[in-house]
């Protein structure tokens, strides 16, 4: 039994529905958490992104604690207040931007230390100053464990020793953690796409117990089948009655199948990040609204559409803000793919409660296109 109770309504194959739920309210699964990295949804208020249906959304540690640093924020009354956001918040641990974006960074035992891609100053992240900083400085409902998570494509030996590393980093994590009823702490499963190692990652996390699990180490770059292999396996490794968490995914398509293989919780900054540049998630596929085809079409993105950006703006309109790189265009083409991508989730709910799972994929994938 985790912090948060975990319930799980509905089951087809091996995907599930449920509700995660926290003190500050209820997580509904599957449930895709739109990422706020430095304390706001990139382009949207928090009025636009609750509007959106989401239920939950997702900080950066590392963005943070950088700027404007984890202790101003509890200063100024953690990050719900600072931001606005009334609903549960996830942070991550840090340590995946510390791998990507550090000017130079040294993993050892202790702690990673890196040079900020800011201004080059020097910083230390240990298992403990992680957690300090997610669930004492910020105030996270949902804390990650530190973790080192290798590039692709790994070696098996390397993807080894960083699944060994970040489960003793869990442990540390979850001493640093202790007891706590209004927070929960989520281990993270890597293992990079070997089998064997996936199941000792598992294995070594379900020993340390958390509130929930992610699956670490995909959507970097393996591709979307690849992933689907690993996916066929690794979730089913982890408890089935606490909720499982793929983080960094993703596209419409990787989130459909990845439900369908057991997974309830994603984030991905693909909607916001295409939004800004001019590109649109629907039923139908992705739409370059930069194309000239959209220039007199007076039709809505989507007349049935989960926000005003998707039902009372024309393609006409957008394709204009967007063409003339007008702000605007960024904010309403956020604001519709976070909608589109909360109304999938929606629809994947309600397949996975009438039972009819395999027929919504096979119609989904089917209408997929791009242009």
């Amino acid at each position: 039994m985790g912090a948060f109770p975990f319930r799980i309504d509905a089951v087809d194959g091996a995907a599930r529905t449920g509700v995660l739920q926290t003190p500050r309210g209820a997580i509904r699964t599957p449930a895709f958490m739109p990422v706020g990295t430095a304390g706001t949804v990139k382009a949207l208020s928090v009025d636009q992104v609750a509007s959106s249906g989401a239920d939950i959304i997702l900080g950066n540690t590392y963005h943070l604690m950088l700027r404007p640093t984890a202790e101003r924020v509890a200063r100024l009354g953690g990050l719900h207040r600072f931001m606005r956001w009334e609903g549960p918040i996830l942070t991550d641990s840090g340590g995946f931007q510390v791998m990507s974006l550090s000017k130079i960074a040294k993993v050892r035992e202790e702690a990673v230390t890196f040079q900020s891609h800011i201004d080059g100053s020097r910083h230390t992240l240990s298992p403990e100053r992680s957690i300090e900083i997610q669930a004492d400085l910020l105030g996270a409902d949902i804390s990650m464990q530190l973790d080192e998570c290798v590039a692709w494509p790994a070696e098996e030996a390397r993807a080894g020793e960083a699944l060994r590393l970040s489960a003793r980093w869990g442990e540390r994590c979850k001493a640093a953690f202790g007891a706590r009823e209004a927070q929960a702490l989520f281990g993270i499963q890597q293992g990079s796409t070997f089998e064997a190692l996936r199941r000792e990652s598992s294995e070594r996390l379900i020993e340390t117990g958390f509130d929930g699990y992610a699956i670490g180490g995909l959507a970097v770059g393996e591709g979307h089948a690849a992933m689907c292999e690993v996916l066929d396996y690794a979730p089913a490794m982890l408890p089935p009655e606490r909720p499982r968490y793929l983080m960094g995914v993703g596209k419409p398509i990787d989130i459909v199948e990845a439900v369908a293989r057991g997974v309830d919780m994603f984030d991905c900054v693909l909607p916001t990040r295409s939004g800004r540049h001019g590109q649109a998630w629907t039923w139908e596929g992705s739409v370059n609204l930069k194309n000239a085809r959209f220039a007199e079409d007076d039709t809505p993105l989507d007349p049935n559409g989960g926000c005003a950006a998707s039902t009372d703006y024309s393609k006409a309109y957008l394709h204009h803000l967007v063409k003339s790189q007008e702000i605007l265009g960024q904010v309403l083409l956020s604001w519709h793919n976070l909608a589109f991508f909360h109304l999938l989730t929606k629809a994947l709910r309600e397949a996975i409660a009438e039972g009819r799972l395999d027929a919504f994929r096979r119609d989904f994938a089917a209408r997929q296109r791009t242009g």
